[in-house]
């Protein structure tokens, strides 16, 4: 991985990560949001791309300088464009309402074989995905734990992600880079292939290796260092800090491109 400093290009789009990305210990604040203001201001389009739920995209769409985000994993995508709310749904209703009992029985499962873990405190606004806290909000679970959630999910025949904080699982055929494509392809008119020219993801967990893999203009935070071992495709840039502060680091190699 190269020092984020060797960065050279210039970008049209950013995709990032929020957790552990945009944020430090749980919280937003003032240099990244000030960071992605302006890159909004230059011209550059920010999309989060995060397993957070879409109670959370709702807002982010709408009050982030923000062209929309990609939520719980690629599940959907939210864009808020001329005081209009746009939503694209990997499945519709019925099968998502299907998808949700069988992870009700996964839920019940993985709750009564990990003790420690937890439901997400925002699984009540997610509509696609199930989210299983392993240290948000409880004490840090062990590696072999958080693996023992990521294999009941896959026993059902879901896929399994593990991010900084949760264990996300959901059924389908689907992950944070395909909802990526499809949004830049369907809003912006940008082809896949174009996309590995113009655009850049910033990340920080295993969750985010899609992306890594898949843009050759891949940043990473420096608190991935705690993942390297989980990752086989690993990002291009890695910057000095982490975080939030990281993300700046990213932000004012861009800005001065």
């Amino acid at each position: 991985m190269k020092s984020v400093s060797e960065f050279s290009s210039t970008l049209q789009f950013l995709l990032t990560d929020i957790d552990d990305t945009l944020t430090d210990e749980g919280q937003l604040g003032a240099g990244a949001y000030e960071a992605m203001w302006a890159l909004h201001k230059a011209g550059i389009h920010i999309i989060p791309v995060t397993g957070r739920p879409a109670g959370w995209c709702e807002m982010i769409a709408r009050v982030w300088p923000v062209s929309g985000i990609v939520g719980e994993n690629g599940g959907f995508y939210f864009r808020y464009h001329d005081k209009k709310m746009q939503r694209h749904f990997f499945f519709d209703d019925k099968i998502q309402k299907q998808n949700r009992t069988k992870l009700d029985v996964i839920q019940a499962e993985v709750l009564k074989s990990v003790p420690g873990c937890a439901l997400a405190s925002d699984q009540f606004c997610r509509l696609m995905d199930l989210a299983i806290d392993f240290c948000e909000d409880v004490p840090p679970l062990p590696r072999s734990e958080v693996q023992k959630i990521v294999d009941i999910f896959h026993n059902h025949g879901a896929q399994a992600k593990v991010s900084s904080i949760h264990v996300n699982g959901w059924f389908g055929n689907y992950d944070k880079l395909t909802m990526s494509l499809k949004f830049l392809e369907k809003e912006f008119g940008v082809t896949a292939e174009q996309s590995k020219k113009i655009c850049g993801f910033s990340g920080d967990s295993p969750n985010d290796e899609p992306m890594f893999a898949y843009f050759p203009n891949s940043f990473a935070v420096a608190n991935i260092k705690n993942f390297l071992d989980q990752i086989k495709s690993k990002p291009t840039y890695v910057t000095n800090q982490r975080g939030g502060l990281g993300f700046t680091e990213i932000a004012k190699v861009l800005l001065k491109k």
